[in-house]
């Protein structure tokens, strides 16, 4: 008996040393990925690298000021066309879950999740920038937006799900129109998931290359027309990362660090905001 308990004591042990070591095995990548950025790319930041623009080659110096106007400004419009329709799809969802459009959506939704970034990128192209006659700022705003729908609508659905039905019977009891009880009672009840679904849509666009090249295809100056062309650090970072001059392999490493970081501090908040929307349901 004494022997079987020891037995399973030492199971038990080197189960959890396995666990252990594989996840060790899994976070060293991330951990190497981050040193090599931040040792290349911490020197190549400083006050002008963050104001002024690209240099020509052969000259020293310059910055991504235009790259950086360029991100904020895509991911800006991309968020004001994909934040109202994927909230909007996601509470068709949750109140509307057996219906044929609501299988047929959720399936669409599946599938949009598993598309690779470069062929929403050649369909935007096709379908807007041809359309328009050149590259723009919203044609990579829309090819944006299409990749944060379906974390949109997932996180907004999931969490409306959790929330109880006793809530919205209750509003709709007092006489409360069911538009208005949607808009005021649950959308309010469930709004740090659906917040935390939104950074982390953001989080994942923040970096994707292909569909800009497709679509925005980059800008030398700082534009802030959206229907001309525009830079942004994931296009900097692979057209200066493919370059055969040293200074802008720099540009490539310090852009390379400001995205990292901002992308780490998104996925920060997510986590933030997930953590205190599980205590609240």
């Amino acid at each position: 008996m004494v022997t079987t308990i020891k037995y399973r004591e030492f199971k038990n042990k080197l189960f959890k040393v396995i666990i252990i070591l594989l996840t060790t095995v899994c976070t060293l990548p991330l951990l190497l990925v981050l040193y090599k950025i931040f040792r290349e790319g911490i020197s190549a930041i400083n006050w002008d690298f963050f104001v002024n623009l690209p240099k020509p080659v052969g000259e020293t110096g310059g910055g991504i000021v235009n790259a950086l106007i360029g991100s904020v400004l895509l991911i800006l419009v991309a968020s004001v066309i994909s934040i109202p329709l994927g909230v909007f799809t996601g509470i068709y969802l949750s109140e509307y879950r057996n219906t044929k459009l609501s299988y047929f959506t959720l399936l669409s939704v599946d599938v949009l999740t598993g598309v690779p970034s470069i062929v929403i990128g050649i369909i935007i192209y096709l379908w807007v920038v041809k359309t328009m006659g050149g590259f723009s700022a919203i044609s990579g705003s829309i090819a944006l937006s299409v990749m944060m729908l379906p974390s949109i609508i997932k996180s907004t659905e999931e969490t409306l799900k959790l929330i109880p039905n006793t809530l919205k019977e209750a509003s709709l009891s007092l006489g409360v129109p069911y538009y208005r009880t949607i808009l005021k009672v649950i959308l309010p009840a469930g709004i740090t998931g659906i917040l935390s679904g939104i950074i982390l849509s953001i989080a994942r666009v923040a970096g994707e290359t292909a569909p800009l090249l497709f679509t925005a295809f980059g800008n030398p100056f700082i534009n802030t027309n959206i229907l001309k062309p525009i830079s942004s650090l994931p296009a900097i970072i692979f057209n200066y990362a493919i370059s055969p001059y040293e200074d802008w392999h720099k540009l490539a490493w310090g852009a390379s660090f400001v995205l990292i970081i901002i992308v780490l501090f998104l996925n920060i908040i997510t986590k933030i905001a997930q953590r205190k929307w599980k205590v609240q349901f």
